[in-house]
Order: C-alpha cells, then structure tokens, then sequence
C-alpha cells in the first residue's frame, strides 16, 4: 500500500515528460477510453492531485501526446516540401519519397508510445476528431508524392499510387507493434529494407 507521505515523495520523483510517457504507456495497454485517472494514480503510485499537478485532465494529456506524435510527423513534411521546392531542375519525387518512408520509420521507433497511441484513436472526442484530421493530411500527403512520381515515369506503370501509399503507410505503422531497439534488426536495417521492398520488391530479377 502507498503512503500518503511515499505518494507525496513519488509526486516530487516525477516530472510531467515522465507523467506524461507513463500514462501514455497505460493508454496503450488498457485503451485509452478504459483507462481512469483513478487507474493513472496506481500505475505512477502518486495521488490524482499529484497527476493534476502536471496535467489539468486525461484529455490534456491525450492532446499532448498525440500532438508529439503529429508534429515529428509533419516535420517530415516539411523537410519533403523543402525538397521538392529547393531541386534544381526536375524534382525526383521517388527520392523525395524514399526521405519519407525513411524518416517516417524512423519516427516509429524514436516516437513509438506516442505513434501507438496515435494510430489507436477512432475519434470519440474532439481531441481525438482533430488529430485524426491531421493524420488524413500527412496521408494526403504521401498519396500525392506518390501520384506525382508515378506521373513522372519513376514507378511501375501497374502500381495504383494512392493504393500504394496507404499499403506503405500500413507496413511502416506496423512497425510500432513489433519492433523493439534491443532485438537484432537496428533502425537503419529496418530502413533499408523498407525502402528496398516498396521501390525494388523482393523478387530476384
């Protein structure tokens, strides 16, 4: 059993970034709609006065990790459209593709409670509605850079570009299931293989 004196000293243990990775942690576990403030204060062992001292509400912080999550996403974005808008002469959209898929993995991993938790809502509250809006953008996104090389000659004339997009998007998204940093694969390899299977395959040729 917690003391009132060990929760206060658990309080003090704990800034709002550890907050904030724990209780997203629990969202990701239990689902974010079962789990309690109640159930919160039992996996950080502090009081909810203690949670309200970093956070004013379980919305807040669903917002503030989904917002995490979204915002390394569309910096990836970013960086693409400084591609495209800086090439000289005609932008290859596969290589600016390729950045994406890359970078995207990359967040899978770096980012990976904060991703899980994002592609876990279904939209049951207007935090929730919102980051979804967001999410269908960068997946616009990606459609539109595939429809764009497509256009220029760079992929198979048989592949449906936005059919492909969000058959990529699945593959890199299902990376925040099963990959883990200690396993034997590391983060470039994962790369690699990524970018080899979507504009090479697998097949010998």
């Amino acid at each position: 059993m917690v003391t009132t004196q060990g929760r206060q000293a658990a309080r003090g243990a704990y800034d709002r970034e550890t907050v904030l990775r724990r209780c997203v942690d629990a969202f990701n576990e239990h689902g974010y709609e079962a789990t309690s403030m109640g159930m919160l204060s039992k996996v950080l062992g502090i009081s909810k006065s203690g949670i309200y001292h970093h956070v004013s509400s379980k919305e807040e912080i669903l917002e503030v990790a989904s917002d995490r999550a979204l915002a390394a996403l569309e910096g990836v974005r970013t960086e693409c459209e400084a591609m495209s808008a800086q090439a000289t002469g005609e932008v290859v959209w596969s290589a600016v593709l390729e950045h994406l898929l890359r970078e995207t993995v990359r967040l899978a991993v770096e980012e990976r409670p904060y991703v899980a938790l994002l592609l876990r809502l279904r939209g049951n509250s207007p935090v929730e509605t919102a980051a979804l809006e967001r999410r269908r953008e960068l997946t616009r996104y990606t459609e539109d850079l595939m429809v764009k090389a497509a256009a220029a000659g760079e992929l198979s004339p048989a592949v449906n570009p936005r059919l492909q997009a969000r058959l990529q998007l699945g593959m890199v998204n299902s990376v925040v299931e099963w990959f883990t940093v200690e396993g034997e694969v590391g983060v470039g390899e994962l790369q690699d293989n990524v970018v080899e299977m979507v504009f090479r395959g697998i097949s010998a040729r």
